[in-house]
Parts: structure tokens; sequence; C-alpha cells
């Protein structure tokens, strides 16, 4: 999330008005004086354009017209404006107009990330008398940026959201049929992990250390003393990851799939691994307790909000040998649909429609009013 929103910070690249509408045109994206709040999102299709997606069919759907989506609001007067990320907003803020009311979602980061977050952090907490709302995505981030002095009144605690109704348990057939599409082999454990974990987007063959991609390949490699294990990987920048299940001898499979096609993927596993040490869902976390894929994560991002431990998933340390014992006894379970069903009940919460509506009572409405 980070590389990509760092493309979107150069101004310069959408100087000309013909690209910027070109660019609009060819994203499906809606003219930016077209609805009174503008969401504005990645090109990439990855996690920020997929929040801003979310909220705008949600609200769409009770109140059209309403929200539009944008490469930037550097145009828009008397505006509500929500940047999906605080990377964008830290770079254009000196550009956009102060007739607007502003709002941006808040994911991730801390100064102990490394000197660029520092650096950004130090700069966005300057910035902060300038915004409106601010959106965290979980508790942990709610107490982190209290503790850094934004001010309780522009705090606002949403989720980000799933498609519950896309991502289903699956019968039978259904599980049958995606295990043989993505080359499980019979007997094998299957785990997965659907996130971005290179830096950049190429091959990503340099590590993101913040996504744990170091201590998702060594827990694997402890669960495979264990169980036979194929890994199912999809996204972009895998390189890292690919190479050191190689060097393990650890079989795996990696796939580019369209967002539809991630439903399948899940119901080909047994296990899902969150090993970050920072996070502000992650998605997968989300899409995973919906489709009845069981979850050992970190106790980073919204994990701590949906999981407890034994019921929902399971928590460990950021520590390779405590998340293969965790996922060894989320193996074992002695009822195996029991954790599934909790799950999904516990992630309905954060259902598309239910966060968009949050965002339209929360941050849209109130800012509306005062324009």
């Amino acid at each position: 999330m980070i590389a990509a929103a760092k493309q979107l910070l150069r101004p310069a690249r959408y100087a000309g008005a013909a690209l910027a509408a070109r660019t609009r045109v060819a994203l499906g994206l809606a003219r930016q004086d077209a609805a009174p709040v503008q969401f504005v999102i990645e090109e990439q299709d990855w996690a920020i354009r997929r929040v801003g997606t979310g909220v705008r069919d949600g609200i769409e759907r009770n109140h059209p017209g309403q929200v539009a989506l944008a490469l930037n609001a550097a145009s828009a007067t008397h505006r509500v404006v929500h940047h999906g990320s605080q990377y964008a907003w830290v770079a254009w803020a000196p550009y956009l107009s102060r007739s607007n009311r502003y709002a941006i979602s808040f994911f991730h980061g801390k100064p102990e990330d490394g000197p660029d977050i520092a650096r950004h952090i130090e700069q966005f907490l300057a910035s902060v008398p300038r915004l409106d709302r601010i959106v965290a995505s979980n508790s942990l981030l709610m107490e982190r940026l209290l503790g850094w002095g934004v001010p309780a009144a522009k705090l606002v605690q949403i989720p980000i959201g799933t498609d519950t109704t896309l991502f289903q348990p699956p019968d039978a057939a259904a599980r049958r049929q995606a295990r043989q599409r993505f080359g499980v082999p019979d007997g094998h454990i299957a785990i997965g992990s659907f996130q971005k974990d290179g830096v950049g987007w190429g091959d990503g063959m340099e590590a993101k250390p913040i996504k744990g991609p170091d201590i998702f390949v060594d827990a694997v490699a402890r669960i495979a003393r264990h169980h036979p294990v194929f890994v199912l990987l999809t996204g972009p920048a895998r390189g890292y990851v690919k190479n050191a299940l190689e060097k393990r001898g650890i079989p795996f499979r990696h796939d580019y799939l369209d967002y539809a096609d991630l439903a399948a993927a899940y119901h080909a596993l047994d296990l899902y691994l969150v090993t970050s040490r920072e996070e502000g869902g992650p998605m997968a976390l989300m899409e995973s307790m919906a489709s009845h894929v069981p979850v050992v994560s970190t106790p980073v991002g919204m994990a701590p909000d949906l999981i407890e431990d034994g019921v929902t998933g399971w928590l460990a340390a950021i520590d390779a040998e405590a998340i293969a014992q965790a996922a060894l006894g989320a193996l074992a379970r002695p009822e195996p649909e029991t954790v599934l069903i909790a799950a999904r009940a516990k992630v309905l919460c954060c259902d598309w429609q239910v966060v968009a509506d949050s965002h339209w009572t929360q941050v849209y409405q109130p800012l509306l009013k005062g324009l």
C-alpha cells in the first residue's frame, strides 16, 4: 500500500487537465464536480482503491450521486474530500483548496517502521489542523493517534470492509473444485498468503519487513515438520516469498487473480496466516473469516478487534515459532466448524454496506453540513 501511495505523491503527474480527464475516463471515475463527496483513490487496483469503491458503492445504494471516485482533488472546491491514504493527503495538502472539508483514512504506520515513515508521520501530524475527520480502521490505531496528540473529536473508528456476499463458505463440491483448480496435492495442508509483501510493483524480490514475509516462510517451514504443506499465493510482488519457499523445498503456486476469483482461492485453503509486523486490516483477514478459513494472525491491525483467541481465530506473537504452534493448534481443533461459524458471525460487522453507512453518518453527513 505504501509503495503504491508514494506513486500518487507526485502532483506534477496530474498537472495536465487533459491527462487527468483521460485518466478518469479510462478508469471509469466520475467527474470530480459530479458529487459533493470526492473519495481520492489509487490508480492501482489494490487496497486503497478497493476501500474507496466499497464505500462509494455502499453509499450509492441509499444516497445516489453523493460520492464520486477521483485520482486527485486538485480542482475540487466546496466539497468533502476524503483521501484514502494519509500518504497522498500529506503530498497534496499544500495544493488543495481551503474551501473543502477534508477527511483521510489512516491505515497503518509508526515511526519505528523506518526513517521514511517517521518523517511522514511528522508531516502528517503537522497537517492535522487542516483535517476534519481521520478514519482509523482499528483500536490499536485509535490509541496510537490519540497518543500522538490527535484530537479525539477528529477521530472515527470504522473497520476496513469486505464483501460478505462474494466471500462465502464453500460447500463440499466448491471446495473440491477449488483445490483441483489451484493444484493442491491430496493430503496436503493448503496455507494461504494473498497480500503484497514485496517492495514496488515488479517481481518483489526485496521484502517489505512490515508485512513479515520472512516470518511467514519460517512459520510455514516449521508447520511442514508436522504436516505436508502447500502454499497458495496471490497478488503482485511475491518474489521474495517464492524464492524463499523454493530454497526450503516447500511446494507452492502463485496466481494473479481478478478480485472476484479470490473467493475460489479461499475455498482451497485449510489455513490463512497473517504474519505482519504492522497492518491496517489486512483485507485478507476479513475475507478469510467470511469464507470459513481459519486464521492465525499476529496482534496487528484489526486482528485484535475481530479475533478472540481460540473462538474466532488465533492470535500469536510476532514470532515464527509462536505462529507455527498456534497454526498446529488450529489444525488440530476438536470441533472444526465451531470457530469458522463464530468467525463469520463476527466479521459481518465489516460488510461493505455497514462500513459505507458508517462513513456516511459519521464522516460525510457531518462535514457536508458545514459546507
